[in-house]
């Protein structure tokens, strides 16, 4: 699967953006996906995680209940609603995908799009 992740940008702390995840591939609804980050001087980290279903999603407690993960599998595309940023989320967000496991950990994730830079000023 080839993955395309867009809608990165410039915001001032308190802003929303939304990224998405556009992903080639007839068999996009079989993986588990994820958006990974990496900021500055600092280890990727998975900021959330969606099952291939949808009915299970995780959330990193750094973004629970500002961040919002959701898929639509008939248009092979993933979405974060990121709301409330703040200046720790300055990163740089990677769509993910993985197969054949729960996607715990970031080496289960075979496939990476090219990222998108998401700054947040205060």
């Amino acid at each position: 699967v080839q993955l395309q992740a867009s809608g990165g940008g410039s915001v001032q702390a308190g802003d929303s953006l939304r990224l998405s995840c556009a992903a080639s591939g007839r068999t996009f609804s079989t993986y588990t996906m994820a958006w990974i980050r990496q900021a500055p001087g600092k280890e990727r980290e998975i900021v959330a995680r969606i099952n291939w279903s949808g009915s299970r999603i995780y959330y990193a407690d750094s973004v629970r209940g500002r961040f919002t993960l959701s898929r639509d599998n008939a248009k092979n595309t993933m979405t974060l609603q990121m709301n409330s940023l703040k200046p720790e989320d300055t990163a740089v967000y990677y769509c993910a995908a993985q197969s054949g496991g729960y996607g715990y950990t970031l080496s289960e994730y075979a496939y990476w799009g090219q990222g998108t830079l998401v700054t947040v000023s205060s």
